[in-house]
């Protein structure tokens, strides 16, 4: 049982690493940059499970709530007032839903695997186009109109990440029958 616990604690760990690497690592495309937070926070959910995923993304935000400068414009509690922050709560959720949706059922196939994760992607959006609407009017006294939230907080940014959710799918596709595998075996070892 405490090497069970050792090593869910080790297999989060490692996502959070992966999360905040993921922030720096900066893919140049025309007009809107997009990192691989994305990316790993999706992976989290889907070879985690939706608690553990959600778990390793929550730590990480809290990492760089608590001043590492591990987001994609550094850290501290003050990121909260940032109109960006909005798409980290909707990373933690999305990689649970993500996960939640994935790991459902027995039969794993890359269209669950492509709704999973275009699903997490929606509630990504929808957790940081609210965010971001939010505090541009309310605390930066700057209201942002509906089009150019849309425009600048979805079109533009959503084609990276739809390539990252089919990158994701494959991924999951491949690696997470060798989780369950390992995690059936450790089971059947017990008995």
């Amino acid at each position: 049982m405490e090497a069970e616990k050792t090593k869910n604690l080790m297999i989060c760990s490692l996502f959070v690493s992966l999360i905040a690497v993921g922030a720096f690592i900066r893919v140049p495309v025309p007009v809107v940059p997009f990192t691989l937070q994305f990316l790993f926070t999706t992976m989290a959910g889907l070879l985690l499970g939706g608690k553990r995923g959600a778990i390793s993304v929550g730590v990480y935000i809290a990492m760089g709530l608590l001043g590492f400068p591990i987001f994609t414009e550094g850290g501290g509690l003050a990121y909260v007032l940032k109109p960006t922050f909005g798409y980290l709560i909707g990373f933690a959720v999305g990689a649970y839903v993500t996960g939640t949706i994935a790991n459902h059922g027995t039969h794993l196939s890359y269209r669950r695997l492509l709704i999973a994760n275009f699903t997490g992607l929606a509630v990504v959006y929808v957790f940081g186009m609210v965010y971001y609407a939010l505090i541009s009017d309310f605390y930066l006294g700057n209201p942002i109109g509906l089009w150019p939230l849309f425009l600048y907080c979805f079109i533009l940014a959503v084609p990276g990440d739809a390539a990252l959710c089919i990158l994701g799918a494959i991924l999951g596709k491949r690696l997470i029958p060798i989780v369950q595998k390992k995690q059936k075996a450790k089971e059947t070892s017990w008995i």
